[in-house]
């Protein structure tokens, strides 16, 4: 296959490599894409990651193929989906994202996932009367306008919004997997988005959501989106992540403003003092339609590492060398960004980004937002 093309869909040799990849403990989607990138296939990435994981100071396993094997069975006896970052059904405003899951699984019309625009909606679950009512408001005249509503199907604002836009189009994105209905109230609402939208997890069949699961979740809210509308958040919530997520990601952020005396108010007023758009109707939103085009996809392009890692330069030249030693010397625990760090090296970009991709391997490095690295 041609490197330049988007295949629709990979061999399942290498769908299972990847999951292979990504479900090995340490490996994240970033270094997931670096690997890839590196070895030019999960395939080719599998066979020589055992090697690297046996650096690690506490060795470590590459996931069982048994395992994985059967995921990809129970996701398709569930009758979903699997999309693999690189096919061409992938979304693509997620892809745009560096730290896109290499794997998703939907239930549901595809059409959703990727639609001419969309907007996430996030908030409070202990919502007011007043927050259910315009979310509810501008959530149903959005999607009115064609606009898909995406949102993480919680109590509250969340459900608001879903409920508000079925007879539009609606994407709920869980921390659980497909067939953990998450809360369990919301059976009937999910039951419904899967038959005229579509349900999206990162998660294997079977997983129940715990609490490191929702920032995640959070991610593939924003990245599924061209804005995400902030409604009553307060200032440490899981809400405030995803808007931080937004502005990672490039997209627009919204808050509708409340009272100074409401806790839940505090972050949404947070955000619009920082430069959030101030948002009291769905017509503060529908000036920004413009801008969500048809042409979209040609607007984001697909994320890529900073520097591209040629397949040229193996992970064994760098690591017969004093380069990559020297690579580690430079770094502490402050966070350093990767373009200062390879000024600093006097190393090729790909001779870098190859050192750090073995340290985080090994558990030696940590990455953080922003494409900054530190010592672990």
């Amino acid at each position: 296959m041609n490197k330049t093309e988007t295949p629709a869909q990979f061999p399942y040799a290498e769908q299972l490599a990847r999951l292979r990849l990504i479900r090995t403990e340490g490996i994240g989607p970033v270094l997931f894409r670096q690997l890839t990138e590196q070895y030019g296939s999960g395939i080719d990435a599998v066979e020589a990651l055992p090697e690297l994981l046996a650096k690690r100071k506490r060795p470590g396993k590459l996931a069982a193929l048994y395992i994985c094997e059967q995921e990809l069975e129970a996701v398709h006896r569930l009758g979903a989906a699997a999309h693999f970052l690189g096919e061409r059904n992938y979304p693509y405003r997620l892809a745009a994202a560096d730290d896109a899951p290499p794997v998703i699984y939907t239930l549901g019309d595809l059409d959703h996932i990727s639609p001419p625009a969309a907007l996430g909606i996030v908030g409070a679950r202990n919502a007011s009367a007043s927050g259910i009512k315009i979310t509810k408001t501008v959530a149903s005249e959005v999607a009115r306008a064609a606009v898909t509503i995406v949102s993480g199907l919680a109590r509250g604002i969340d459900t608001a919004a879903h409920e508000a836009a079925l007879a539009g189009s609606t994407v709920a994105c869980v921390a659980g997997g497909l067939d953990v209905i998450y809360p369990r109230e919301n059976t009937k609402l999910y039951d419904a988005i899967c038959e005229r939208g579509a349900v999206v997890s990162e998660m294997p069949p079977g997983t129940q959501p715990q609490a490191r699961h929702f920032p995640r979740r959070n991610r593939i809210i924003s990245g599924l989106s061209d804005g995400v509308l902030i409604i009553e958040a307060a200032e440490r919530s899981g809400s405030l992540i995803t808007a931080r997520f937004a502005a990672e990601h490039g997209r627009d952020v919204f808050a509708v403003p409340g009272s100074p005396l409401d806790p839940r108010s505090r972050g949404g007023n947070r955000l619009i003092k920082d430069g959030a758009v101030l948002v009291e109707s769905a017509a503060d939103i529908m000036q920004e339609l413009e801008r969500w085009s048809d042409d979209r996809p040609r607007q984001i392009k697909p994320a890529t590492p900073p520097f591209k890692i040629t397949p040229n330069v193996p992970a064994t030249q760098i690591s017969r060398c004093r380069g990559r030693e020297g690579v580690l010397a430079l770094l502490s625990h402050d966070a350093i960004h990767v373009d200062e760090l390879v000024r600093l090296s006097g190393m090729k970009a790909e001779q870098v980004l190859v050192a750090l991709m073995e340290h985080e391997i090994a558990g030696q490095i940590n990455r953080h937002p922003g494409g900054k690295i530190s010592l672990s």
